[in-house]
């Protein structure tokens, strides 16, 4: 880093330790970025004026419980068995997880990657697979190539239960609430879909949007911006990642999702059922589909308040069973399972932090 980098990072970071404007709740919304800002150190620089809250920004977390539900079913069926990523095993349904499933002698494994599946699938012709497709945006196009090789392969014992969901019609609704002053959008999420897809919202609602990375000087420009723009009122759409992120984004990536997926109706943690959040595979690709519409049931543990973590209503500290009854070796809530889970990050990084 030169002396112009370093002088700039400074300052960035002077400005947000001496913040002393009004309070406000800054919304990140993204796992990882909740999990960098613990990493960097940056949000130990923070004044108790900037509040940050972590939204829905975990596919696993904001997976409702009967599409758990439904792959544990499929477990427990004679000759199929249940794939997914790992973090996906430990999830709790309303009775029980996959794992949970697993050791009640239903079938059940994981993939590192799902190409892997496919290779299974070829071995074993007898077996069904279901294969777990959760996600937002920035996965979509690998379940694009997944279809694609399946169709090709002449797999006819994989099908997909998907979980898919789009971000912008998220934070549409938790735009609605008038709880967030402004939003650190999804880095990932916006090298697909581009940072202009996050406009219409910040016209609508007045709200500052700021694409940020993941570095410590990309979060500390990207806050910086934030804080800015929300202290003074003003919405708007601010790029601070733009060596990844275009204004139009991978245009080709988004082609290959309307190519296979068209969108619907879809149920989240916290939010209940957003139009047309949702991806479904469309066309001749549905005869791949495993019964993925109308899982819109989440029934979560008594206690649990991972939907009030998930819309910024709580931080996961106030939720009375964080890292007492809800640990990552013994998770009651979604949030607590995956890595870009919030309370999962603010118990492990929030830990190692200190």
């Amino acid at each position: 880093m030169n002396p112009e980098q370093q002088s700039r990072r400074k300052a960035m970071a002077d400005y947000l330790k001496s913040y002393s404007g009004r309070p406000l709740r800054l919304m990140e919304v993204c796992g990882t970025h909740t999990s960098m800002l613990y990493r960097t150190g940056v949000r130990a620089l923070l004044p108790n004026e900037i509040n940050m809250l972590s939204g829905p920004g975990c596919p696993v977390c904001v997976t409702p419980t009967n599409y758990i539900d439904k792959l544990v079913e499929y477990s427990f069926k004679a000759n199929t068995c249940v794939l997914s990523f790992g973090d996906m095993l430990s999830v709790p349904g309303s009775e029980t997880s996959l794992l949970g499933a697993r050791a009640r002698g239903g079938h059940v494994d994981f993939f590192y990657a799902p190409e892997q599946a496919l290779d299974r699938a070829e071995k074993e012709p007898e077996t069904t697979f279901i294969l777990a497709a959760v996600g937002f945006e920035t996965t979509a196009p690998v379940w694009v190539s997944v279809v694609d090789a399946v169709l090709k392969r002449k797999l006819r014992n994989v099908k997909l239960l998907t979980a898919l969901k789009t971000m912008p019609f998220a934070m549409d609704t938790l735009c609605a609430t008038g709880k967030i002053d402004g939003f650190l959008c999804p880095g990932h999420v916006a090298v697909i879909i581009g940072s202009e897809a996050f406009r219409p919202l910040a016209e609508k609602w007045g709200r500052p949007m700021v694409v940020g990375g993941f570095t410590a000087e990309l979060l500390l420009a990207a806050l910086a911006r934030l804080v800015h723009e929300s202290s003074c009122g003003r919405g708007g759409l601010w790029n601070e990642y733009p060596s990844y992120v275009r204004p139009e984004g991978n245009q080709k990536a988004q082609a290959a999702i309307a190519r296979v997926f068209q969108p619907g109706n879809a149920c989240w943690r916290g939010l209940g059922v957003l139009r047309c959040s949702g991806l479904y595979l469309r066309g001749k690709y549905a005869q791949l589909d495993a019964g993925s519409y109308g899982l819109d049931d989440d029934h979560l543990p008594d206690g649990c308040r991972c939907g009030d973590v998930l819309t910024g209503d709580i931080n996961p500290r106030q939720c009375p069973f964080f890292n007492q009854k809800c640990t990552p070796d013994h998770p009651i809530g979604a949030c607590m399972v995956s890595s870009e889970g919030a309370c999962r990050i603010y118990c492990v990084e929030g830990e190692i932090s200190k």
